[in-house]
């Protein structure tokens, strides 16, 4: 019996998948990045560090988020880092006052990598330096531009995102010492990298025309927006602004109108300032986006805006969005729009859609149903192989909560609805799950929520499930399918397993001890032969920093942070994670200790795909001190 999606949303059937294929155990992994008990996903300088995706010639892409403010070459195995990641004095800042400071760099690795396997390298988008080269105190080594990383070919083709340079104008106002002012021509551009360089991946609508009668003349470069969130063969997927928000034309045009004004301020500035979050968040200057396909011909690029899921009205002063998040080698599209639910305008939502190709390159939309319409609150979906199976998510209350939960549907089948699968019991369960990436054998990986607490934040894991293990489907939480040494084991002389110990002194003579401990909290991406990346949590100390946001030293070493009795602590951080099917006879570890179980896990900032998809986009930059 297949759980169909209206009756997972009413709880009334237990979750299967029709899918049957011959029976077999999970498979058993083994993390590859991994070095002394220590995950190698960052980059050297940063902070944390997020695999995204993974191609066929295990190569994968990432992004590295969060600067140290010193070099950490005489702390064994340490990284400065405050309990939340981020000092205090780091927070962000969006001011036109303040230069631009990056956060967000770009690398790649690969199983035969020119520095090893699997070790990040830095990769220079637009310009951008290696973050290990930055110095704080000389500000030409600073990159004012952030970049990431999405998706890669299997031709080697990286496909992302980066923000403009930072721009200076002599300022204008009336602050002391205040010597320029700080813009930039755009918020998000999406890009390709080849072998001949990057590629830039526009949007159709990048400029504002005065609408005032005698004044088309009157222009200002707004720059509007683009991402590339995956590619396949030749053709790019993603969004791009096609026009501007209502509101958003009249910020530009005050801009415009007050620029002849006494003291008013210059056009450039007055546009960053409405396209920073306001006091509630949200940006005063949004656009009209619609999921978009670049096609890449010797770095030729041809842009094609794929339609909404509902025909605006004429007078209609709304702001329409659309997505382009996964794409196969048909060229189909997934992703998510505004639609009017089976045509009801009381039913206007942002929901998982799919676009097929037509053979003059033009694009049909398809909604993917919902049949309860009262239940659904949203859906999207992320990926599609190449036989047409469509992973995403719908988000609905369950227990009185909005949780997501994660779907499937065969956009080959006639009539198909979304299917919904069991996670870790015979009926549908409350915890959260979200498909991220399935390969073309139905292996699906993302992440899920693995307790069930009602008003707290819930631990994640990433999970593996494979539609043809056996009837229904096979649903595993990664960390169970992992060796004992990729979860921080080692085995004594005595033949038993325990947790590696870590030793680490610090500057006023310290000694801090503690386990070793690695747990896989989400999966974004698998290949053919089941190579999986994500994040993963790896265990560190706590380093103290002083009020400027800089580690305490002490004999030319860090200091350890202590918590209420005067003992040194340690926290998790994100680190880029690679698992590779283990070899024949490998078993997965069974120990069980008092780390086993997960920690909460956020994602903090622009490195998570899912804040890319949360529009007005909100890309971090940095206040130098």
């Amino acid at each position: 019996m297949k759980l169909q999606l209206e009756k997972a949303l009413s709880l009334v059937a237990v979750g299967v998948l029709g899918v049957l294929g011959s029976a077999q155990a999970a498979p058993v992994y083994e993390i590859k990045n991994l070095e002394n008990y220590d995950l190698r996903g960052t980059l050297e300088g940063t902070r944390n560090g997020y695999a995204m995706g993974v191609n066929e010639n295990d190569e994968l892409v990432g992004i590295s988020k969060g600067r140290k403010k010193l070099s950490t070459d005489d702390v064994e195995g340490g990284i400065i880092d405050s309990d939340d990641g981020i000092a205090d004095e780091e927070q962000i800042t969006y001011s036109v006052l303040l230069p631009i400071v990056a956060n967000n760099f770009t690398f790649s690795a690969a199983a035969n990598g020119a520095t090893g396997a699997w070790v990040p390298t830095f990769e220079s988008i637009n310009g951008t330096t290696d973050p290990k080269d930055t110095d704080t105190s000389v500000p030409e080594t600073i990159n004012s531009i952030d970049t990431f990383y999405y998706g890669i070919s299997d031709d080697g083709v990286k496909v992302g995102a980066t923000t403009a340079p930072q721009k200076t104008l002599e300022y204008t106002g009336s602050i002391e010492d205040q010597e320029f002012w700080y813009f930039r021509d755009f918020e998000l551009r999406g890009v390709a990298k080849t072998t001949s360089g990057d590629v830039a991946l526009p949007p159709p609508y990048v400029e504002y025309t005065s609408t005032k009668e005698g004044e088309s003349d009157k222009k200002v470069y707004v720059g509007g927006t683009s991402a590339a969130t995956a590619i396949s063969g030749n053709l790019v997927t993603g969004y791009a602004s096609t026009d501007i928000s209502r509101y958003g034309g009249e910020r530009v045009q005050a801009c415009l109108d007050n620029a002849s004004t006494e003291g008013a301020l210059p056009v450039d500035v007055c546009v960053q300032i409405e396209q920073y979050p306001n006091s509630t968040g949200t940006r005063n200057v949004q656009y009209q986006t619609r999921a978009y396909v670049w096609q890449l011909d010797n770095d030729t690029v041809t842009g094609t805006a794929l339609p909404l899921g509902l025909t605006p009205a004429a007078d209609s002063t709304f702001t329409y969005t659309a997505q382009g998040l996964g794409i196969n080698a048909e060229g189909t599209v997934v992703g998510r729009s505004h639609v009017n639910r089976n045509g009801d305008e009381d039913y206007f939502r942002m929901d998982a859609a799919y676009w097929t190709r037509k053979q003059d390159g033009s694009y049909d939309y398809h909604w993917v149903p919902v049949i309860n319409v009262d239940d659904v609150h949203s859906s999207l979906a992320y990926d599609i192989n190449d036989n047409g199976i469509l992973v995403g998510s719908y988000r609905s209350y369950i227990q009185g909560y909005l949780r997501d939960k994660f779907f499937y549907l065969d956009t080959k089948a006639t009539d198909a609805k979304p299917v919904v699968p069991n996670d870790f019991y015979s009926t549908l369960s409350d915890l959260s799950s979200r498909a991220k990436s399935i390969n073309n054998k139905g292996q699906v990986v993302g992440y899920i929520e693995t307790t069930h607490e009602k008003e707290k934040p819930r631990p994640k894991a990433g999970f593996l499930f494979d539609m043809n293990a056996k009837e229904g489907g096979e649903f595993s939480n990664l960390n169970n399918l992992l060796t004992c040494e990729s979860k921080g084991f080692e085995q004594g002389s005595d033949g038993n397993w325990q947790r590696h110990q870590v030793e680490v002194v610090d500057g006023s003579g310290k000694t801090l001890t503690y386990s070793a401990d690695i747990q896989v909290v989400e999966a974004n991406s698998i290949n053919e032969a089941g190579v999986i990346v994500g994040t993963a949590f790896v265990r560190k100390p706590v380093y103290k920093v002083d009020e400027n946001g800089l580690p305490v030293v002490e004999n030319g070493k860090f200091v350890f942070e202590l918590d209420g009795n005067g003992n040194p602590v340690t926290s998790y951080l994100p680190r880029a994670v690679v698992l590779e099917p283990a070899g024949t006879g490998a078993i997965a570890c069974t120990e069980v200790d008092e780390n086993t179980g997960g920690e909460k896990y956020e994602r903090q900032g622009a490195a998570s795909l899912f804040a890319l998809l949360l529009l007005p986009l909100v890309w971090l930059r940095r206040r130098v001190r």
